[in-house]
């Protein structure tokens, strides 16, 4: 079987806000969610920057009794499932319960509990360590809550693959819905990695961005002064259907999943291949999953992290795809300059804002884009969000590993 699968449910947590109408106000007016580390005290760090979702609260989403079972990217995948389900508006029976299932992935999981536990452990010993810590911490554990929650008895599985994870996730699941092994499914990510070892193992790879004087100009993505990504939390989560289905139940289509690449760098742990082909062989992928030749693309929500290398090296892969010339014509944007890098919930949030900029035909720009780097010479809607017409967009995700990932999205009439 090979159906039409659309995106009809949408739910995001960012440091924008939360929900779809709070974080895609700030996206198009172009602001920035980073400001100073408030979860801990960060004096003595390198980097004390990051996207918090400060205006989360567990207890608005989640039981209270429950919510001590849960790492916080736990309690941001399920918050983010919630909207995207009730989003979608789609109603669960005893007849179709094994036909729904649950795809939510991390890319690090619940880091903030081994760390926290691990102090536990050495300052009070292992009669002290919670009962709760391994089912707080383990990755799948956002879709065994939300299956749970939903009663939803089809595929239950979690992707980890970093960055890429969110966009694997969504790909993924919407290849299950298309080979008809299920007619619904919520996918995406969640992270909330913004804890001491984190940002310390991120600042130690020389991977984070210093600039904690201007925190709201730390991400610029393009920017010849860019000096690496800030972190973030959050979740992006969606509710795919099989198209007819949505189709007769009158569901909002945000856009149509038409096609999925994966490639993989094998090339450093790390670093991108410097020429871009793993990036290159991933988007190729989407457009011949799509059956579509290259220059239907109208904009790409980028990687984009902000790191000195990887936007360059991911500017000369959308060069080679859509060639040199095309590339120029196609607009690009990094909403990671506004958000922050939520790592593993950065393909469910990105994915998200893809559906939305076809949706309302309006691109998100990249701020902060001041200087541009003379190696990443596209358009990438600098500064100020675009109304455009559109019919097709990309949304890549690049993870550590050389993992790659690609959604290649459709607007629905």
């Amino acid at each position: 079987m090979d159906r039409r699968v659309v995106i009809t449910g949408l739910g995001l947590v960012t440091p924008l806000g939360l929900g779809t109408e709070a974080t895609w106000s700030g996206l198009v007016a172009g602001r920035s969610g980073i400001g100073p580390i408030s979860r801990f005290d960060a004096t003595d760090y390198d980097s004390r920057i990051a996207g918090e979702c400060l205006d989360f609260q567990a207890e608005n989403w989640i039981p209270k009794k429950e919510i001590k079972k849960m790492d916080l990217f736990m309690q941001f995948g399920i918050a983010a499932a919630q909207m995207a389900w009730d989003d979608a508006g789609f109603e669960r029976t005893e007849e179709n319960a094994h036909r729904l299932g649950v795809m939510i992935g991390s890319g690090i999981g619940g880091l903030s509990a081994i760390q926290n536990q691990a102090m536990v452990l050495q300052s009070r010993g292992p009669g002290r360590i919670s009962p709760f810590f391994i089912p707080m911490s383990l990755i799948n554990l956002i879709s065994g809550h939300v299956a749970i929650r939903f009663g939803l008895q089809g595929p239950n599985h979690a992707v980890v693959t970093a960055c890429a994870t969110g966009t694997h996730a969504i790909g993924d699941a919407a290849r299950i819905i298309r080979r008809g092994e299920a007619d619904g499914m919520l996918a995406g990510g969640a992270e909330a990695a913004n804890c001491e070892l984190a940002v310390g193992g991120f600042a130690a790879a020389k991977a984070l961005s210093l600039r904690n004087d201007a925190p709201q100009q730390a991400s610029r993505p393009w920017d010849r002064d860019r000096d690496g990504f800030v972190i973030a939390e959050g979740a992006g989560v969606v509710f795919l259907e099989e198209m007819e289905s949505a189709k007769r139940r009158g569901a909002t289509l945000y856009a149509e999943v038409v096609g999925y690449g994966m490639s993989g760098d094998a090339y450093h742990i790390t670093a991108p291949e410097p020429h871009g082909d793993g990036a290159v062989r991933c988007m190729q992928a989407a457009l011949q999953d799509a059956g579509v030749p290259a220059d239907v693309v109208d904009y790409i929500n980028a990687h984009g992290t902000s790191t000195p290398q990887g936007d360059a090296v991911e500017t000369e892969a959308i060069k080679k795809v859509l060639g040199a010339e095309q590339a120029k014509k196609v607009m690009v944007s990094s909403t990671k300059s506004m958000t922050g890098h939520l790592l593993g919930a950065a393909g469910g949030v990105e994915a998200i804002f893809t559906a939305l900029a076809l949706h309302h035909q309006i691109i998100p720009p990249t701020i902060n884009l001041d200087n541009p780097d003379p190696l990443c010479d596209l358009d990438y809607v600098p500064h100020t969000a675009r109304a455009a017409a559109m019919t097709y967009a990309l949304s890549n995700s690049f993870g550590f590993g050389g993992t790659n990932a690609s959604l290649l999205l459709k607007r629905s009439p």
